[in-house]
């Protein structure tokens, strides 16, 4: 049988086809012999295969590899499950097969083996066979008790397959429920002190799963003395930026709670989050964005956050990505929270958020949806006196041109209000003036639709724009068709019958 097997590895390094009866009829014999060095050949062959193997295994070879896992040989087992992980990584073999043939038992018992190499290779292999939809119930029934065991190993590549194993079963709500019940928080909120990135970004990853639910907040906020809070906000400080905005992420979800907040406030999140705004990469921006527009939304945090200088941190972004609909939409929703409890006119200016959210107008990316926040956004900084007048002052003849084109468009009436209601509140100085001139054709045009339309908000706007540019003579000459002064006559005459009516 030796002499057999020895050229069936011949055989395979060859590229022969070597799934064949007879080779597969070797590999039962030595599987099943009581022999170790017998069971140790066949194991090194499947480990040999797993290097090299460009195809699917058939199914039939699997049995010998769960009666392998199943050999008294602690050697023979690791060799074994080292196979298995191979052949899983490189999808030579179907997870469901590998629960189908047995296997789940003989690769758990290995966790009690007191090998750290056992339990490394057999914890991996539960890790990607718990992967798999259809197998997490099957995992999570025998080995979420033993693998929450592993996962409090002093081993550190055991201790990672065991949070990555973790991790899987956060992904559905059943498993994620008995994952919780069976004790898993306490377990996952130690992992994040682990000395390996990897552990910490696969527990934080866990635990972010289980905080989308509201339902185990509880648990997770009763670890003791704001532990996790606190954990989190030290690796929302760490150098590996995906750890950073993972644990940004889980504290986001948990900042809804407003003693959450409280704590993170006192504990000086925001250096930190202001770190993560000046990442490269626009979805850690977000999350970043996110866990501050949930703080920014309860009044008291903004003085602070104010005092952090955190409106400079947005005018920069405002400027470096003004074509991102994501990142303009959260800024404007941040610029909006904190101008609104903390009115400083001088901080705005300083930070140039007036200038970033101009130059978002110009950018023909922006779905209307982010264009309808800048405009609201500006209109409610242009209700300031002094912000009005720098931006009378500062305002380019793009971004003019295109809050005229924005409030002539007819498939979003409100950005079409906003836009308008801008162009009303600038100051008519001569500078500005010059820039508007060229465009009074198209702003009769939609100051007239305003008139024609049943709305009485968007009516109102039409007759007090129009009542303020008469006062220059260009725009007179501008508008010769007389259609304009025909609908004004005509709303002013429905407003007078309108008085009469008892």
């Amino acid at each position: 049988m030796a002499q057999d097997f020895s050229s069936l590895q011949l055989m395979c390094d060859d590229g022969t086809q070597v799934f064949n009866q007879r080779s597969l009829q070797a590999l039962n014999r030595l599987a099943a012999s009581q022999n170790a060095d017998l069971q140790m050949s066949a194991a090194k062959y499947y480990l040999h295969i797993s290097h090299h193997l460009k195809s699917p295994l058939p199914d039939a070879f699997l049995e010998p590899i769960t009666a392998l896992l199943l050999s008294p040989d602690l050697d023979v087992q690791k060799t074994t499950s080292f196979a298995l992980v191979n052949l899983l990584v490189k999808k030579n073999v179907c997870k469901e097969s590998v629960i189908e043939t047995g296997m789940l038992v003989p690769l758990l018992e290995l966790f009690q083996s007191g090998d750290p190499m056992a339990q490394c290779h057999s914890c991996a292999c539960v890790a990607m066979l718990a992967s798999s939809e259809s197998n997490r119930d099957s995992v999570l029934v025998d080995g979420v008790m033993p693998l929450l065991a592993l996962a409090k190993s002093y081993d550190p590549a055991v201790q990672l397959n065991a949070a990555w194993a973790l991790l899987h079963l956060t992904h559905s709500d059943w498993s994620t429920r008995a994952l919780c019940q069976a004790g898993g928080i306490p377990v996952l909120v130690l992992l994040l002190q682990s000395s390996r990135s990897e552990v910490q970004f696969y527990s934080c990853t866990a635990l972010c799963n289980i905080a989308a639910v509201q339902e185990h907040h509880p648990k997770l906020l009763s670890v003791g003395g704001h532990y996790l809070s606190k954990s989190l906000l030290t690796l929302m400080s760490s150098s590996v930026e995906k750890n950073a905005a993972q644990a940004c992420r889980c504290l986001q979800s948990l900042s809804k709670n407003v003693r959450v907040q409280e704590h993170l406030m006192e504990l000086n999140c925001v250096l930190p989050l202001k770190s993560l705004l000046k990442t490269s990469n626009t979805v850690w921006m977000q999350t970043a964005l996110k866990l501050l527009c949930t703080l920014t939304a309860h009044p008291p945090n903004c003085d602070l956050l104010m005092s952090e200088g955190l409106l400079r941190e947005v005018g920069q972004l405002l400027h470096h990505f003004s074509s991102n609909s994501a990142l303009i939409s959260q800024s404007c929703e941040l610029i909006a929270d904190l101008c609104g409890a903390c009115m400083d006119e001088q901080a705005v200016t300083e930070s140039l958020c007036l200038s970033g959210l101009l130059r978002g107008l110009e950018s023909p990316s922006l779905s209307d949806e982010t264009l309808l926040r800048v405009t609201l956004c500006l209109r409610h900084l242009m209700s300031w006196e002094g912000l009005r007048t720098t931006l009378s002052t500062s305002v380019s003849p793009e971004q003019v041109w295109r809050l005229v084109q924005l409030s002539g468009q007819t498939r979003n009436p409100e950005l079409s209000y906003n836009s308008a209601a801008i162009i009303h509140t600038f100051e008519l100085t001569e500078g500005f003036l010059q820039l508007l001139r060229p465009h009074y054709s198209a702003v009769s045009k939609y100051l007239f639709l305003f008139l024609k339309r049943k709305d009485v908000q968007f009516q109102q706007l039409g007759i007090a724009a129009i009542a303020k540019l008469k006062n220059d003579r260009d725009f007179l000459t501008a508008v010769t068709d007389g259609d304009l002064e025909a609908r004004l006559s005509h709303r002013h005459a429905e407003t007078e019958e309108t008085r009469r009516l008892p």
